[in-house]
């Protein structure tokens, strides 16, 4: 076979273009099967497959006819492979499972925006605390802090809502911050 490849090296270097397709035909699986185990992905196997046969086709004046052609063509596959995975940016898929995890996915990797699990569950538990300190409140004092603080409404938005005068509401809300003030100290 080697005698073959020799003979159309030949005539490819006389100017004959269809001699290389008949060693394209002989090696494209093989350089082909290099690229694939290389690369891993058969997309970049193709490229770099035809990248190695444009490049042994534009170099054939420089490969040394007492040498194995096939040596030469992997030589220059893999060389297109490994300035690719050089070149190459590595493929990160957040779904994909960390290895040596069970089941982790890089998802949990990334840090949250928020506040660690712990901090919220120590704010929820705050939160809910003050809700029930909230609840135990009269009503009227109640009703104003939840209209101000929850609800986030203006003082004259309340004294509307409730048909109050404003200094009552200003009033109400000063003596429930107090009593929510005086149950909360131990927090």
């Amino acid at each position: 076979m080697e005698d073959l490849i020799k003979a159309r090296v030949k005539e490819v270097l006389k100017g004959d273009q269809n001699a290389f397709g008949e060693i394209i035909e002989l090696y494209k699986d093989k350089v082909y099967q290099i690229c694939y185990r290389m690369l891993g992905n058969s997309f970049e196997a193709e490229d770099c497959t035809q990248e190695a046969f444009i490049r042994a086709y534009i170099n054939i004046d420089r490969y040394h006819i007492d040498r194995k052609f096939s040596t030469w063509l992997f030589r220059i596959a893999t060389n297109l492979c490994i300035d690719r995975i050089r070149k190459k940016k590595p493929d990160y898929y957040l779904d994909a499972e960390v290895a040596g995890t069970d089941g982790l996915t890089l998802y949990s990797q990334i840090p949250s925006k928020g506040l660690p699990p712990d901090k919220k569950v120590e704010s929820m538990e705050l939160q809910d605390h003050i809700q029930r300190e909230i609840l135990n409140l009269p009503e009227k004092y109640r009703t104003v802090i939840i209209l101000k603080y929850i609800e986030e409404l203006s003082l004259n938005e309340i004294s509307e809502i409730l048909d109050i005068p404003l200094g009552t509401v200003k009033t109400r809300i000063h003596r429930g911050r107090e009593a929510l003030r005086k149950k909360l100290r131990h927090i």
